[in-house]
C-alpha cells in the first residue's frame, strides 16, 4: 500500500480526479480542453449539467459519466440554455466528496460545484458568463420585452451566484491574457495563464493556395461574420463560410455572388479548407480563439480584428509588438466594412511578406502537447501547495478514503 506525505512528490495517476463541464451537447473549444485533460488523467470522472451521447468524443466515451437530474427534463439536452435558473441548484447536487482534485471547465455555469475541505478545486476559466457580465447589454437589446423582464430578474440572481461561487474555487486558470482580466474585474482572483490546447496536423505542410478567404464558427451575432461577408462582397473577393447558426438565413441575404456556405464540416473537410484558403477572416472579439491558432497550423495568415484573445495567437504585420518580418496576420482597428476592407487590401499588398514555414512554426505554441505539458506542471504545483497549505492529512493512502485528521 502505498503512502506519501503532503510534501512528497505528487503522482497524478494516483488522484481521484473530477473533471466538472457545463455541458456535452457539441465539440467546440471547451469540449477539445477536456479531451486533452481527460488524457492527462484517463483515471478522471466526468461531471456535467447535460450530455448528448451521440456528441461525446470518443476520446471521453471510456470515462464515467454523471449527469444532473436536468437530464431527465424533455428538452432539456436541446434547450439546455433556457434552463439556466436551474443550473446552479444542478451543479450543487454533485456529490464530489470522494475527489482528491475537481477541475471544472468554465464558460456555462461549472465552478459552482460543491467540494470538501480536503479536495483542490482547480478552475480553468474559458471565460466568466458574458450573457450576465460584459456583454449582457447586448443580450437584452435583442429581447423582446417580456423576456428581457425575466432575465434580468435571472441574471441578478445568477451574478450574485456566479460571484460567490468563484470563492470555492481554489486556484483559477485562464485561457488568455484577456480573460484573466476579466476574471481579476468580476471575482476579484488572480490566476494563472494557460492558452487552450490546438490539435497541430501532422502531414507535411502543403502551401496550397487558391483564391478564396474563409471564415469559420457558429453563426451568432457577436462574432461578426456579417463584416467578412459584407467586405468579401464589396471587394468582389471569394469568401468560404463554414459553420451554422441562427444568422445563417441573414448572412444568406446580404451575401453577393462570391459568398458560399458551406454550414457544417468534419475534421477532415476543415482541414482541407484551411489548407486551400488564401486567408483567415477573423472579425469577432474572442476570449482566446482557436479558430486563428488552426488556420496558423496550416500556415495560413489570419485578418483579424484587435481585440481580445487574438493579440496573443497572431503576430499583426501592423503591430509594433512584433519585427515586421515575423508576422503571421494582419489588425483591423474597428468593426467596420470599411476597416476589414481595407485589412484585406493591406494583405493582398503585402501578401510576400508572410511565410507558411515561420506562421506554422508560431502556431506550435499552442499544441496539445504544450497545453499538457503546463497543465501536468501546474497541477502537480497547486495541488502540493494545497495540501501544505490547508493542513494535509498525515497520510494520504493511494486509492482509499483515510481519517481526514489533520497536523
Amino acid at each position: 500500500m502505498k503512502v506519501y506525505s503532503a510534501s512528497s512528490p505528487i503522482d497524478l495517476s494516483g488522484l481521484r480526479v473530477a473533471i466538472v463541464h457545463y455541458w456535452f451537447v457539441g465539440r467546440a473549444g471547451g469540449e477539445k480542453v477536456v479531451e486533452a485533460l481527460a488524457k492527462i488523467f484517463p483515471q478522471a470522472d466526468l461531471f456535467t449539467l447535460v450530455a448528448d451521447p451521440v456528441k461525446l468524443a470518443p476520446e471521453l466515451r471510456n470515462h464515467k459519466l454523471h449527469t444532473s437530474f436536468l437530464q431527465k427534463i424533455p428538452g432539456a439536452i436541446r434547450f439546455h440554455r433556457h434552463f439556466l435558473f436551474l443550473q446552479p441548484i444542478a451543479l450543487e447536487q454533485f456529490d464530489l466528496s470522494g475527489y482528491d482534485l475537481v477541475i471544472s471547465s468554465e464558460s456555462g455555469p461549472a465552478k459552482g460545484v460543491i467540494t470538501s475541505p480536503q479536495t483542490c478545486h482547480i478552475c480553468y476559466c474559458h471565460s466568466p458568463m458574458r450573457y450576465i457580465w460584459d456583454m449582457y447589454p447586448q443580450y437584452v437589446r435583442t429581447m423582446n420585452p417580456v423576456v428581457k423582464i425575466v432575465f434580468s430578474v435571472v441574471a441578478h440572481y445568477l451574478r450574485q451566484w456566479d460571484l460567490a461561487s468563484a470563492s470555492r474555487v481554489d486556484y483559477f486558470l485562464a485561457n488568455s491574457n484577456f480573460v484573466a482580466l476579466r476574471i481579476r474585474k468580476f471575482y476579484c482572483k488572480k490566476s494563472t495563464v494557460i492558452h487552450p490546447p490546438v490539435q497541430m496536423p501532422v502531414d507535411p505542410l502543403q502551401t496550397i493556395q487558391e483564391d478564396h478567404y474563409l471564415a469559420v464558427g457558429r453563426l451568432v451575432d457577436y462574432k461578426r461574420f456579417d463584416l467578412a461577408v459584407l467586405a468579401c462582397t464589396q471587394l468582389s473577393r471569394k469568401l468560404h463560410v463554414v459553420g451554422d447558426g441562427p444568422q445563417y438565413k441573414s448572412l444568406r441575404r446580404i451575401a453577393g455572388p462570391t459568398i458560399e456556405f458551406h454550414g457544417n464540416l468534419n475534421d477532415n473537410e476543415l482541414h482541407k479548407e484551411f489548407a486551400h484558403c488564401r486567408a483567415l477572416l477573423f472579425p469577432g472579439e474572442e476570449d482566446f480563439g482557436m479558430v486563428p491558432v488552426e488556420a496558423q497550423s496550416f500556415g495560413k495568415p489570419v485578418i483579424a480584428y484587435g481585440r481580445g484573445g487574438s493579440l496573443e495567437t497572431i503576430r499583426g504585420l501592423n503591430s509594433g509588438d512584433y519585427a515586421p518580418e515575423v508576422p503571421t496576420g494582419i489588425f483591423f482597428s474597428e468593426q467596420s466594412v470599411a476597416s476589414l476592407s481595407a485589412a484585406i487590401l493591406q494583405f493582398e499588398s503585402n501578401a510576400s511578406r508572410f511565410d507558411a514555414h515561420q506562421i506554422r512554426e508560431h502556431a506550435q505554441k499552442f499544441s496539445v502537447e504544450v497545453f499538457q505539458g503546463r497543465m501536468k506542471e501546474f497541477v502537480m504545483s497547486a495541488v502540493q501547495e494545497f495540501r501544505s497549505r490547508a493542513g494535509a492529512p498525515k497520510a494520504f493512502i493511494q486509492g482509499k478514503k483515510q481519517d481526514t485528521s489533520f497536523f
